[in-house]
C-alpha cells in the first residue's frame, strides 16, 4: 500500500512511530552513517567493520580470553570466532590455550599488528574530522560534553556491566 496512492500519507519526513523520538532517531541515523564511514576506510586496510574494536581492546588490554572478547564487544560468539579466523588469517592476532584453562583460548594482537594501530588510529582521526567538519573547537567540546550525558543516560538503563 503506497501512503500517496492507497491510504493516508501521515508522515512528514519523519516516521510516525518516531515522532515522539526525534532526537533518538536522528541520534540512530548518525550512528548508522558513522558506522558506514568507518566501514569505507576500513576496508582500505583490510578490515572488515567491528574488527577494529577487537584490535583496539587487545591493543590496550594484551592477552584476553576469547570469551572476554565477546562480552565486551556484547556480540554473538559465532561473529566473535569469525572476525577472529579473519583476524588470525591476516596476521593480526594469535590464539593459544590459555594456561590456566586450557578449555579456554587467549587471543592476543601479533606483532604485525603494530602498523595497523597507526592506521586505525589515522582512520579514526580522519573520521572525527569528516564528522564533525563545520564545528568550531567550542561547539566539539560542547557536542562530546553532551554526548557523554546522552550515554551515562543510557548506561545507567542498560546497567554497568555493559558500559566498561
Amino acid at each position: 500500500m503506497s501512503p500517496t496512492t492507497d491510504g493516508p500519507a501521515c508522515t512528514d519526513g519523519i516516521p510516525v512511530a518516531a515522532r515522539s523520538g526525534p532526537v533518538s532517531l536522528a541520534l540512530s541515523r548518525v550512528a548508522r552513517l558513522h558506522r558506514i564511514a568507518a566501514g569505507q576506510r576500513l576496508r582500505g586496510l583490510g578490515l572488515y567493520p567491528g574488527q577494529e574494536f577487537v584490535m583496539m581492546h587487545l591493543w590496550d588490554k594484551g592477552p584476553v580470553r576469547q570469551s572476554e572478547l565477546i562480552r565486551t564487544l556484547d556480540l554473538d560468539p559465532s561473529t566473535v570466532t569469525k572476525m577472529l579466523q579473519r583476524l588470525e588469517q591476516s596476521g593480526h592476532v594469535r590464539r593459544t590455550p590459555d594456561p590456566d584453562d586450557r578449555r579456554a583460548s587467549l587471543v592476543e594482537a601479533t606483532e604485525r599488528s603494530c602498523g595497523l594501530l597507526e592506521d586505525v588510529a589515522g582512520v579514526w582521526g580522519t573520521l572525527e574530522e569528516q564528522t564533525l567538519a563545520g564545528l568550531s573547537e567550542r561547539d566539539r567540546a560542547e557536542f562530546a560534553r553532551l554526548l557523554a550525558l546522552v550515554e551515562g543516560n543510557l548506561c545507567a538503563q542498560a546497567g554497568a556491566e555493559e558500559c566498561s
